[in-house]
């Protein structure tokens, strides 16, 4: 079992799991095809299921399981996980492990792969595929009447609460951000003016790689005033719209975002138009980011292929550590939050929906929490 990705005839992606002759799971692929054209959910969000469930279905055959019911075992499946790596899980190899053993998959992408297979399980439910019995073996079910009464509501009507029955804890960590030294040191190893705009959209504007290899010309708007284009916004500017990209790039939220741009990210905007122009003249996609040095010239970039850069900028800039695309990203949060930013501003700037998901970018930087015990005055006796 594997995961697989499907380009229909329209262009649009979804990915699903095979089984070794490639031939798809029904259940399985009928569940990811629902998530991606029925909820309209990201490419990227049915890669990360499908993976999760290509594991569950490996496990459940190689231990001559029924998939449909084997929920009841899930905690010797995640014990499977810990500690059975990819390159084995396809073969009938025991899980042997001794002190000294590394762990395969840790807490948080254990529980990635669980949430795929409550969702898989409970869309078979659902389509009839599973006795209804299974969501009680991968779900508490409870019912309102346990609440405290402060927590009942007005209404005082019995409603009915499920949560994840298996779910590890998480370790609880700092947001792991690009110093500013980082960022600087791979700006300067850019050797083309698209590379350091790229560097500058996803440090100085929070951008994900997906919404950056998305962006179209017509979404950037770097006049002090664009109402001449027929938008009320004033000050640079981007549009982040949702669409259907040929070349893969998706951004996770539904709703538009404008986002402002500071003088350093529209002159490299600037700088990036003349080194277009010079290579393709007045031709090229409408995406922003596009093919200049290789063919097919003029095409748009996926998303990959910022992953690419920063891993060339890695070498280049001789960091110590693997700087990714979403750690810059969180860079720009972090030092938003170091800005005096309050909650609801880095929570906007992000994009994000929850409140507590741009609460860990408010970590103080160190120097804030000793200028702050610094402030305190040395105690006197009056």
């Amino acid at each position: 079992m594997q995961a697989f990705p499907v380009l229909l005839p329209s262009g649009a992606r979804y990915w699903t799991v095979v089984d070794d002759d490639v031939r798809p799971v029904p259940t399985a692929d009928h569940w990811l095809r629902y998530l991606r054209f029925g909820k309209d959910r990201a490419e990227s969000t049915t890669k990360s299921y499908a993976g999760g469930a290509a594991l569950y279905l490996s496990w459940c055959e190689l231990t001559g399981r029924d998939w449909r019911v084997a929920a009841r075992d899930l905690g010797l499946f995640i014990l499977w996980l810990k500690w059975t790596s990819s390159a084995t899980s396809r073969s009938r190899t025991k899980v042997v492990f001794g002190p000294g053993s590394e762990i395969v998959r840790h807490e948080r992408r254990t529980n990635t792969v669980l949430t795929a297979v409550r969702g898989l399980l409970a869309y078979a439910v659902s389509v009839g595929k599973a006795p209804t019995w299974v969501l009680g073996q991968i779900y508490n079910l409870a019912d309102s009447s346990s609440l405290p009464q402060e927590a009942q509501g007005e209404s005082g009507g019995l409603f009915y609460r499920m949560g994840a029955r298996h779910r590890l804890p998480e370790p609880e960590s700092d947001v792991d951000r690009a110093s500013d030294e980082e960022i600087v040191s791979m700006f300067l190893a850019c050797r083309n003016a698209r590379d350091r705009l790229i560097v500058l959209l996803l440090s100085r504007v929070g951008l994900r790689r997906g919404q950056a290899a998305g962006l179209h010309r017509s979404d950037c708007h770097l006049l002090p005033d664009s109402r001449g284009l027929g938008c009320k916004h004033t000050g640079a500017h981007l549009h982040i719209v949702r669409r259907q990209n040929e070349n893969g790039a998706w951004s996770k939220s539904r709703k538009e975002q404008i986002l402002p741009v500071d003088f350093l990210v529209v002159q490299a905007f600037d700088q990036y138009c003349d080194e277009r122009h010079a290579r393709l003249g007045t031709g090229g996609s409408d995406f922003l980011l596009v093919n200049l040095f290789q063919k097919p010239l003029g095409e748009p970039m996926p998303p990959g292929a910022i992953n690419e850069i920063y891993q060339a900028l890695n070498r280049r800039a001789r960091l110590s550590r693997n700087v990714a695309p979403h750690i810059s990203r969180h860079a720009a949060g972090s030092n938003w939050a170091d800005a005096d930013a309050t909650l609801d501003e880095v929570q906007a700037l992000l994009g994000q929906k929850n409140p507590e998901s741009a609460r860990p970018y408010l970590h103080p930087a160190a120097i804030r929490l000793r200028e702050a015990v610094e402030r305190v005055p040395s105690p006197r006796v009056r």
